[in-house]
């Protein structure tokens, strides 16, 4: 699927760790005040590039990307969109936050706003 992706996104996504994961964990749950663990399909968790300062000390932790299969699954079940794109929007979209966008961002790139 990455392969798949525009080659300025591989580049700047090399050492983002992409983790398939059924559920978020609870305290992501908790943290996110999802109603139900099917409410997120994907999470970015990390430093966005150009947010990391060069001046304080270095990070002990990686950018991760966490795609959450059961949540996946569900809502190609309930929409019947391909899978295939489900997948591929959603890590687009997280790796858009690797990149500093916010979810408003993503939605005005997504769907033409301004």
């Amino acid at each position: 699927m990455l392969a798949g992706l525009p080659a300025l996104f591989r580049t700047h996504v090399q050492g983002v760790v992409i983790k398939v994961e059924d559920f978020p964990d609870e305290e992501t749950e908790r943290e996110m005040e999802l109603e139900s663990p099917y409410d997120l399909l994907g999470l970015y968790r990390g430093v966005p590039v150009g947010h990391g300062s060069e001046l304080g000390p270095p990070r002990q932790d990686v950018d991760m990307i966490f795609l959450y299969r059961a949540p996946l699954l569900h809502y190609w079940c309930e929409t019947g969109e391909p899978l295939d794109d489900i997948v591929r929007n959603t890590l687009i979209h997280e790796i858009g936050h690797h990149f500093g966008y916010s979810d408003e961002d993503m939605d005005a790139i997504e769907f033409g706003e301004e």
